[in-house]
């Protein structure tokens, strides 16, 4: 597993006035998950979650761009899951079929690594949750960093209406 210097991840810290199994959901069942991942404007037509050690995930990031729809895959395997505490998988951009890509093919100046990590502990509060999220790979101050603060927000607004 990845370990992140200061410049090398993006870890945000969230509370929820939710039990911790909510939010567990929201990452773990592919509706919930479609409902808030992704930066604004963006939609999730497919989340494949196959939520245990060694199972795949494929997921499909559609946005509106001047030329019409735009869509980028992201694929992974899970490498731990424990039930309401911690969930970690790797990242790495893909085709549909799931065939991770170069990563020079998506990213010329290097700045990201071709397979992340992404870490998400859940710790129950009593009724409330704190949730950190840490994907390893994805520079602090990158675009990648705005897109998790952008989804974290769609989250925690969704949380709100329920």
């Amino acid at each position: 597993m990845m370990t992140p210097t200061d410049d090398s991840a993006v870890v945000i810290e969230r509370e929820f006035d939710v039990p911790v199994d909510v939010i567990w959901q929201m990452w773990t069942n592919p509706d919930h998950f479609k409902a808030w991942y992704g930066p604004t404007g963006v939609t999730i037509p497919v989340a494949n979650l196959d939520v245990r050690v060694g199972g795949t995930r494929l997921v499909s990031m559609e946005m509106q761009s001047p030329t019409g729809a735009m869509q980028m895959w992201f694929t992974g395997t899970y490498l731990e899951v424990i039930h309401n505490r911690r969930l970690v998988y790797t990242e790495a951009m893909s085709d549909e079929h799931g065939q991770p890509l170069p990563a020079s093919d998506h990213n010329p100046t290097g700045d990201q690594h071709a397979v992340t990590e992404v870490r998400v502990e859940l710790e129950d509060l009593g009724g409330r949750t704190r949730m950190v999220m840490t994907h390893t790979g994805i520079p602090g101050d990158s675009p990648g960093a705005t897109g998790w603060h952008m989804a974290l927000d769609k989250l925690t607004a969704l949380i709100a209406c329920t």
